[in-house]
């Protein structure tokens, strides 16, 4: 039976991640808290599934253009319904938590939500496909999926983490954080997705790339925000 080594396939992209940027925090969070937040990343993964074959089915009915019923599915079936997912994990399940004590851990668990929903993917994908893929067929996958969608989910939930983060401290502001965040986080989800399935040549390779540069470098400068935050207060 193959399902084992497909289960294990599809978590490495996301552990390697999760121990890359589990070392960007100086007071590191318990093991059960990392693993259950991770855990419930996976499994939100399945009620969205849900969620986006009833969006696309309900699409298909509506007398559009197929251009904006693609644009829909894309940006809000796929894009805005996964990202606000994650964030209801980590906002029901994290942010009221005592472990939670320094803003800096918002983003990390947020990151720790879309690795778990990514992890979870990557399985999806390997199940569906099996019938067909030898080793390196698999191997591919896998080191496609690590340096793409893995990654991408990773820093869309890294971006909303530090809005998130700010919202703590901005009571007033609260719901603009968040919608900005998620905002972000959701167009720039969107228009990766977009440019993989409709744009053509060079551009399914240039645009995506442009993406993760630009989220990386978003990501990195919430890390380094955050940080001048936790020096002066803490999360209650």
């Amino acid at each position: 039976m193959l399902y084992p080594l497909y289960i294990l396939a599809g978590i490495i992209p996301s552990f390697v991640w999760l121990l890359w940027y589990l070392r960007k925090d100086s007071h590191p969070e318990s093991n059960s808290m990392i693993l259950r937040v991770f855990l419930f990343g996976m499994l939100v993964s399945l009620p969205v599934i849900v969620i986006e074959i009833g969006f696309f089915n309900l699409a298909a009915k509506i007398p559009f253009p197929r251009t904006i019923i693609l644009l829909a599915n894309i940006f809000i079936g796929i894009a805005f319904t996964e990202e606000v997912a994650k964030y209801l994990v980590v906002k029901y399940s994290v942010i009221p938590h005592p472990e939670l004590d320094e803003p800096i851990d918002v983003v990390l668990y947020m990151i720790i939500t879309a690795l778990g929903f990514a992890a979870s993917e990557n399985i999806l994908l390997l199940f569906r496909d099996h019938p067909l893929m030898l080793l390196p067929d698999v191997l591919s996958l896998v080191a496609i999926r690590f340096i793409g969608a893995t990654f991408l989910h990773a820093l869309c939930s890294g971006v909303i983490g530090f809005f998130a983060a700010l919202s703590i401290f901005e009571i007033r502001r609260k719901h603009q954080f968040t919608i900005t965040g998620i905002g972000i986080s959701t167009i720039l989800h969107g228009l990766y997705n977009f440019s993989i399935i409709a744009m053509k040549e060079y551009l399914r390779f240039v645009i995506p790339v442009i993406i993760l540069i630009t989220l990386a470098s978003l990501v990195s400068l919430s890390f380094q925000k955050l940080k001048k935050l936790n020096s002066v207060c803490k999360v209650r």
